[in-house]
């Protein structure tokens, strides 16, 4: 085999390997990335501090953040439709605590338009009304502004079955159910790192004819607040004159200093 025979062997297989490696770079190249689709956002108004109970609310306390669109509910405050928001807002009081970074909320917030703060909160057709209370008739301090309590008329009354004055009944029912709590004394709110806020007043949110009851209670005998449960809240409330009377009812009777339980019958 010749000289030039050799050569040109050589260059065709330099050839073909060359063609083979560019082959294989091209089959193993990987695929393109498809385009990712951009997240529709919206600019919310929301709280740049925490905001408490009754505060007004002020511009430094607002700012706007980007926020997903999809989960943008209808009653955040959007830039696009309130581009001056953040001046409307500014001066209004909470009706309930903001944290920092939460949404703001027209519902829970109101204009006091130079009304008190207690004015301000209270929904529309209700009265705050207050009434003296202490350690045994409060739970003993642990009721806090925003519980719901059940409010306890207890009389005390002469026993027609004893002649001689001989025994004293105590008679108690609920005359209201399911009562929210405006304040204590007038802290409006829980104190921080306090469980427990002992007063000598209470004041509660009634409708009219509840605030009718229990200024008639008021004069008839001693309130007291039974606490409720949290999973109370959204009870459907239960005014005295619905609720079915008793047959028979616990009470106790005194005699001669020493307290017994006994049931009468109505």
């Amino acid at each position: 085999m010749n000289t030039a025979r050799i050569v040109v062997l050589a260059i065709a297989a330099g050839a073909g390997l060359t063609a083979l490696y560019l082959a294989s770079g091209i089959d193993n190249k990987p695929p393109a990335a498809e385009p990712v689709a951009r997240l529709q956002t919206v600019d919310i108004l929301v709280a740049k501090s925490d905001i408490g109970l009754g505060q007004t609310v002020k511009p430094e306390d607002l700012q706007w953040q980007t926020w997903p669109a999809a989960t943008a509910s209808n009653s955040f405050i959007r830039r696009a439709d309130k581009a001056e928001a953040m001046k409307e807002v500014a001066g209004q009081i909470a009706r309930a605590p903001f944290i920092a970074g939460e949404p703001i909320r027209e519902q829970k917030l109101v204009k006091a338009d130079g009304s008190g703060f207690m004015a301000a909160i209270l929904p529309a057709g209700m009265r705050a009304i207050s009434t003296e209370i202490s350690p045994e008739t409060g739970a003993g301090g642990f009721i806090l502004p925003n519980d719901r309590v059940d409010v306890i008329l207890s009389r005390r009354e002469k026993n027609p079955d004893q002649r001689g004055g001989g025994a004293d009944v105590v008679n108690s029912e609920i005359i209201l159910t399911n009562i929210r709590v405006l304040a204590i004394d007038q802290a409006p709110k829980e104190k921080e790192g306090s469980s427990a806020l002992v007063g000598k007043t209470v004041t509660l949110e009634l409708k009219p004819e509840q605030a009718e009851t229990l200024a008639r209670s008021r004069q008839s005998g001693t309130l007291s607040l039974a606490l409720r449960s949290i999973a109370d809240v959204n009870m459907v409330e239960v005014s005295s004159d619905d609720q079915p009377r008793r047959r028979g009812n616990s009470v106790n009777v005194v005699r001669y200093g020493v307290a017994s339980p006994t049931t009468i019958q109505k």
